[in-house]
């Protein structure tokens, strides 16, 4: 896991708790949890809370942290093991180890304190990432779990699932949150990092077996947000009837100092979080 969030409102109906599984197999060059990419745990660095104190330096095993005399301070992120002993010295809270394992019944637990709000709003659980059903027995488990504690559960994925993982997904998910990033022929393996994705299978399969689908859409200017694509949409909506709500998930620029602090140049160009009234004009292009 890289987090669990409570009191979210924002990952399926009501107050939930959400996962976030660490691993994905995409590389969105506009992703808001770049720490998902890879499945290990790794050091984060925010150079505006550093205080340039050295502590780490003095405590790295593998001489990643280097202050300069002007008080400049490098991250050798290439030879970093994240064994965690830097972030446990800094005070000022600059680093960070994104990763950390946890057990089920833990993870089970931490659910279970907000049973409570989660019941009352019509909510409960949501699992992230990352693409969780990259840990597929371990994400099983705790979908096990949660049903027997009658908590609902939702799972949000890319859709890039076989039909057996799938099959296995239905048994214990009651809401697929199932992401539609660009439509075909729109360059997705440069935006994507994959070759093709066509999500039209998952949807085909949950509709047959009666499951509700959130359709989440992230827009990006200048690379998703064309006639075409709102088309799709639509498209997509009046195919799988099961699909009862669709999101417009505007950009926002928030994730560039997750790139740096983690070591990765940020992919996108200078764009600009987007305003309210343009996600409202978008929204109103996919009413049904």
């Amino acid at each position: 896991m890289f987090d669990i969030q409570r009191f979210c409102t924002q990952d399926g109906p009501g107050i939930r708790t959400t996962v976030f599984f660490k691993g994905c197999n995409l590389r969105c060059k506009w992703c808001h949890n770049p720490e998902s990419f890879d499945k290990d745990p790794q050091l984060g660095y925010l150079d505006v809370k550093c205080k340039k104190c050295a502590a780490c330096a003095a405590v790295c095993p593998h001489n990643v942290h280097h202050i300069s005399a002007d008080g400049v301070h490098t991250v050798d992120y290439k030879i970093c093991t994240a064994c965690g002993k830097c972030a446990e010295v800094c005070t000022s809270e600059a680093l960070k180890i994104y990763g950390i394992s946890r057990l089920a019944e833990t993870i089970t637990e931490e659910i279970k304190k907000d049973k409570n709000y989660s019941e009352r709003s019509g909510g409960g659980v949501t699992f992230s990432g990352g693409e969780p059903t990259l840990q597929i027995e371990f994400l099983m488990e705790l979908l096990r779990r949660c049903k027997e504690e009658h908590i609902h559960t939702a799972v949000e994925t890319n859709g890039v699932l076989s039909k057996k993982t799938l099959e296995r997904l239905c048994e214990y998910t009651d809401l697929f949150l199932v992401d539609f990033k660009i439509s075909k022929g729109e360059e997705q393996k440069y935006w994507l990092g994959i070759e093709k994705i066509d999500i039209s299978a998952a949807l085909s399969f949950l509709l047959k077996e009666n499951k509700p689908v959130v359709l989440r859409c992230p827009v990006i200017p200048g690379i998703n947000d064309s006639n075409k694509h709102f088309a799709e949409i639509k498209k997509l909506e009046d195919i799988y009837k099961n699909i009862y709500m669709t999101e417009i998930m505007p950009y926002h620029d928030t994730a560039k100092g997750k790139w740096k602090s983690i070591g990765l140049e940020y992919q996108l160009p200078c764009l600009k979080t987007v305003p309210p009234e343009q996600k409202a004009a978008w929204e109103r292009l996919i009413e049904r």
